[in-house]
C-alpha cells in the first residue's frame, strides 16, 4: 500500500479529534510530499538540522504545515529550532523553558510547548519524572513566560514488544494531564495529550491521547532498516 493510502486509511480509522504528527525522521522529501498530498498537517522532527533541511527543500509546501519538535532540544540549537518549529513537545525543565522563551522574545515569536513526561522513569530517556507536583511546578513557571504557551503533555512511554504493556503508562499520563488541566493555571491552555507511536497509537487513543506520532505505520520501514 502507498504512503498516501496508509495515511488516508489511518485517518479514517481513528477519531477526527486525534491529530496525527508525522514522524519524519530520515524520511525523504518525496515521501513527505506524498503524505502532504493526502492531507497531512503536522510534521514532527527529532533533529533541528534535519528539520531545517526538510523545511527548505519543501519550499512553499513547508509553510502549509505545522512543525513540531519531538526530539530532545539542546540549548545551543534553540535559535535554529525557533526558525522552523511552531511547537516544541520536549520541554523537560524550567531552565530549558526559560532559555527558549528568551530566544523567542528576541525573534518576537510566540511558541507552543508541551512538557515531556518520562512516564517510565527510564534513565536512557529525557523528560520530567512522573511526579505531579514537579510537573505542576514547571507548568506554573512556564505560565509566567511571555513568549511560551503551554498547550499539552507528551510522553514516549517505555518501548515494549506488546503494545498492551504500554497501557498503564498511557493511563497514568492521562491522569496527570487531567489533574493538571483541572488545576486551571492561568495562561495555560492544556489541549493536547501527545502519546502513542506506530506500534502503540491505538492503545494510546483508547487511554486518552488526542495526538499521536506516526512514522513506520505510514511510511513503511526506512531504507536503512531494510538493509540491516
Amino acid at each position: 500500500m502507498s504512503i498516501r493510502k496508509n495515511y488516508l486509511q489511518i485517518r479514517r480509522e481513528i477519531p477526527d479529534y486525534v491529530k496525527i504528527v508525522l514522524a519524519a525522521k530520515m524520511r525523504t522529501k518525496e515521501e513527505i510530499e506524498e503524505v502532504i498530498s493526502a492531507g497531512a498537517e503536522i510534521i514532527g522532527e527529532n533533529y533541528v538540522y534535519e528539520a531545517e533541511k526538510l523545511y527548505i527543500s519543501l519550499g512553499e509546501d513547508a509553510k502549509k504545515l505545522e512543525w513540531h519538535m519531538i526530539g530532545s532540544l539542546q540549548k545551543n540549537k534553540i535559535n535554529k529550532a525557533l526558525k522552523v518549529f511552531d511547537c516544541i513537545q520536549t520541554i523537560d525543565s524550567t531552565e530549558l523553558a526559560e532559555a527558549v522563551d528568551k530566544r523567542a522574545e528576541r525573534m518576537d515569536k510566540v511558541t507552543s510547548v508541551f512538557i515531556e513526561v518520562n512516564i517510565g522513569s527510564e534513565i536512557t530517556k529525557c523528560g520530567v519524572k512522573p511526579d505531579y507536583e514537579m510537573i505542576k511546578r514547571i507548568a506554573i513557571e512556564i505560565s509566567k513566560l511571555r513568549y511560551l504557551k503551554l498547550k499539552g503533555l507528551m510522553t514516549m512511554g517505555p518501548r515494549v514488544g506488546d503494545p498492551e504493556d504500554a497501557r498503564p503508562y498511557f493511563r497514568k499520563t492521562k491522569e496527570i494531564f487531567d489533574k493538571l488541566k483541572d488545576t486551571g493555571i492561568s495562561n495555560v491552555d492544556l489541549k493536547y495529550l501527545s502519546m502513542g507511536m506506530s506500534n502503540s497509537y491505538k492503545i494510546a487513543i483508547e487511554e486518552g491521547a488526542n495526538m499521536v506520532r506516526l512514522g513506520t505505520v505510514i511510511f513503511g520501514k526506512r531504507s536503512c532498516d531494510l538493509n540491516n
